[in-house]
């Protein structure tokens, strides 16, 4: 995406800048410096996840909180940390329980 690009962009939206920068969450002049494609005469290339941002925006996300948990997943998984913490308790358990005659046969 190049600058005249990025303000294809926000022109096709009618965003003002300003709107612009805080849908994009930056700031009014970085969205400046995208437009132009410079920065004190230097190039500012527009970043992957502000592309991105903007391809959201275009069709309708304007937020995202992570995927949709899956019910089936979220008990297996559930299960799964269940069984290993059981499991470690057991094996736990019994160290505990070979320490105690190791123990007790020394004492004899």
């Amino acid at each position: 995406m190049k600058g005249h690009d990025f303000k294809r962009w926000r022109k096709t939206l009618e965003m003002s800048q300003k709107e612009a920068a805080e849908a994009l969450g930056l700031k009014r002049r970085v969205v400046q410096y995208y437009e132009k494609g410079e920065r004190g005469g230097d190039p500012v290339k527009i970043p992957r996840t502000v592309r991105l941002a903007c391809y959201a925006i275009t069709v309708g996300v304007n937020d995202y909180h992570g995927p949709e948990k899956d019910k089936k997943k979220d008990k297996e998984r559930d299960e799964t940390d269940s069984r290993a913490a059981d499991s470690d308790k057991k094996r736990d358990k019994d160290k505990k329980e070979k320490r105690k005659k190791k123990k007790n046969k020394g004492e004899d």
